[in-house]
């Protein structure tokens, strides 16, 4: 059977969704891996919407609590608010009560990757303040570490991303992913997915 990467997201202005697509793009180049976008819940109105000029939601379905038993691993992705995770994906989160209970997702592995309006904006503590999330499902948190190699050590440009997981910058929402940044989102998918794979088959 095919090991599950589902990548789990929740992106307002796009930036954490050209990332989320990289990192499906990564897990699915790995042989037996089959990877795929999800969206949570938006939990704001339509109209409050249109006044902070977000654009439409893209096609990738809205995931239910109850989707994620059928993945093997996980990549979760949100923008930061005030150095956390958005207020969107922790709703969707406090949603999972039910598999909490049972544990149902311990002892899966799950990264993370983010996007940032700043360079000191939250790409560390957007991820560490995330896992506790990880930690009562049972989760394993799976950081890329440096194993990203050069491109971590990027100092001439500016790059999101850190040791916890893929990043950008949004900025004022102009600035895109760099091909960096996208690279690195890349090797995040491959390195979760490869990882998945092998706890996967260690316990067939």
């Amino acid at each position: 059977m095919a090991t599950k990467v589902y990548i789990v997201y929740y992106s307002m202005y796009g930036h954490v969704e050209k990332l989320a697509e990289e990192i499906r793009k990564g897990a699915a180049s790995v042989e037996g891996v089959e990877a795929k976008l999800w969206q949570v819940p938006e939990t704001l109105p339509e109209e409050a919407l249109l006044k902070m000029s977000a654009p439409p939601k893209s096609g990738s379905p809205i995931i239910t609590p109850n989707d994620l038993t059928v993945a093997d691993g996980f990549v979760f992705g949100f923008p930061t608010r005030f150095g956390m995770m958005a207020a969107q994906f922790k709703a969707f989160l406090d949603a999972t009560g039910g598999l909490w209970r049972t544990q149902a997702l311990a002892g899966k592995p799950a990264g993370i990757f983010y996007s940032t309006g700043s360079q000191g904006g939250g790409q560390e503590t957007t991820a560490l303040t995330a896992i506790t999330q990880l930690v009562h499902h049972g989760m394993l948190f799976v950081p890329i570490g440096y194993t990203f190699g050069a491109g971590m050590f990027e100092m001439e440009k500016v790059k999101g991303g850190s040791p916890y997981g893929a990043g950008t910058f949004a900025g004022d929402g102009s600035r895109q992913p760099t091909q960096l940044e996208l690279e690195q989102a890349f090797h995040q998918g491959k390195y979760l997915a490869t990882i998945t794979k092998k706890l996967k088959v260690s316990t067939a």
